[in-house]
């Protein structure tokens, strides 16, 4: 039988376990990715060089592929905001994919917020903001409690949290920096329980195996910036708050126009109401989908993934939780300056209950102020007994890695 072709869209390192789990299931894998260095590509039957955020640059490579290589059976992004470079290339070689407008949605955070109150999908609340005098103004009505963030930007690039006396002009033209179209929104700060979760529709059917709180001890060591320290599973949540929170987000995914695909939400829960920040259509960064559910859960979720794209049926039952393995995953943000030295990593990964450790500087490296969330020098999953366990031996294994860095 011939091999299934799967085209990923973006060789970035945290698409490494997906490209590798492809080809456990016999596919032969094409990666695109703009950079020719990027580590996708070792792993790669085939490279095609293409800027994962151009949709119309991927699909021209895509389709000489397909043409005059092997035809594509299916197509995904892993770790990479770009579900509508895949849901393109998706419609014109017509192989599974989610609608383009769903795909346009979830790149939009205003227009997505506005589809989701449409829908009766909770949502803080939010306008655009044209400029820092209107900012003004909304303090005025609703207080400093607000977020300004990019309309269509990634990885909490430009979202900043008000405070008394903020620069207003700086905080909309930092926001602004980071929009492709210069467009910001405003939304309302709802403090509770940071939720994420990763969920597989399937014909309007929802199954969410993975659900994990997210840490932000740093929200005010970075202020104003949204720092994310990683996360703990399972949720420490009750069980009857946690089914709200994953209807809700497979609401979202639904309320957007996806019937069959994987959605990635950040919800916030409060007075045991989940309210939707925003909903991805695409598999997740951070390598929860890749290692933490499968370690906490016993899920295959990117397997689950894989098969939808390449029109495969996935078993409902092969999405229910089999276990709830403690994980904590937790991040290194070295001093600001230039990485020195890198001492301690063997002593770190010896560390007991460290299931993956993976750093992402090297000498040489210039590391900014945390001001998103790329941020980070070094990344550390681990388990334990129980979450409190785990998190010890995570902070463990980072105090044992050392990243020294000097100041020009």
């Amino acid at each position: 039988m011939k091999k299934k072709t799967l085209l990923i869209v973006s060789g970035g390192v945290q698409a490494t376990h997906g490209i590798k789990r492809a080809k456990d299931f016999g596919c032969h894998v094409v990666v695109s990715d703009l950079n020719p260095n990027a580590p996708g590509f070792d792993l790669a039957d085939d490279r095609l060089i293409a800027s994962t955020y151009d949709p119309a640059q991927t699909l021209a490579a895509a389709q000489n592929y397909h043409r005059t290589v092997r035809p594509i059976d299916g197509v995904i992004t892993i770790g990479c905001d770009a579900p509508l470079t895949v849901a393109t290339v998706a419609e014109h070689l017509k192989i599974p994919g989610i609608p383009i407008e769903a795909a346009e949605l979830a790149q939009d955070k205003l227009a997505m917020k506005r589809r989701f109150a449409e829908a009766g999908v909770p949502v803080p609340w939010f306008a655009p903001l044209a400029d820092a005098e209107q900012l003004h103004s909304i303090i005025k009505q609703r207080g400093y409690c607000l977020v300004v963030k990019p309309v269509d930007s990634r990885g909490s690039r430009g979202v900043q949290r008000l405070k008394p006396g903020a620069d207003l002009e700086g905080v909309f033209d930092r926001a602004a920096a980071q929009s492709p179209t210069r467009r910001v929104m405003v939304e309302e700060y709802l403090a509770g329980a940071q939720i994420s979760t990763e969920s597989i529709l399937i014909e309007g059917d929802g199954f969410t195996p993975g659900f994990s709180d997210r840490n932000y001890e740093y929200l005010d060591r970075y202020a104003p910036y949204f720092i994310e320290n990683g996360g703990d599973l399972p949720s420490h949540l009750d069980e009857k708050t946690q089914e709200a929170v994953k209807r809700t987000a497979e609401a979202a995914g639904r309320a957007l126009g996806i019937s069959t695909g994987n959605i990635k939400g950040d919800l916030v829960v409060v007075g045991g109401k989940p309210y939707v920040i925003e909903l991805a259509a695409r598999a997740s960064g951070g390598y929860f989908c890749t290692r933490e559910i499968p370690l906490n859960t016993g899920v295959d979720f990117i397997g689950a993934v894989i098969k939808i794209a390449l029109g495969e049926q996935v078993d409902a039952a092969d999405l229910m939780p089999k276990r709830l393995t403690p994980i904590v995953q937790r991040y290194a943000f070295p001093e600001p300056g230039r990485v020195t030295r890198i001492t301690g990593l063997e002593e770190a990964r010896r560390t007991p209950g460290i299931e993956e450790l993976i750093v992402t500087v090297a000498p040489g490296d210039e590391i900014q102020p945390p001001t998103h969330s790329g941020c980070t020098a070094a990344m550390v999953l681990a388990t334990g007994k129980d979450v409190a366990a785990a998190r010890a031996n995570a902070t463990a294994a980072l105090a044992a890695l050392k990243i020294e860095t000097a100041r020009a």
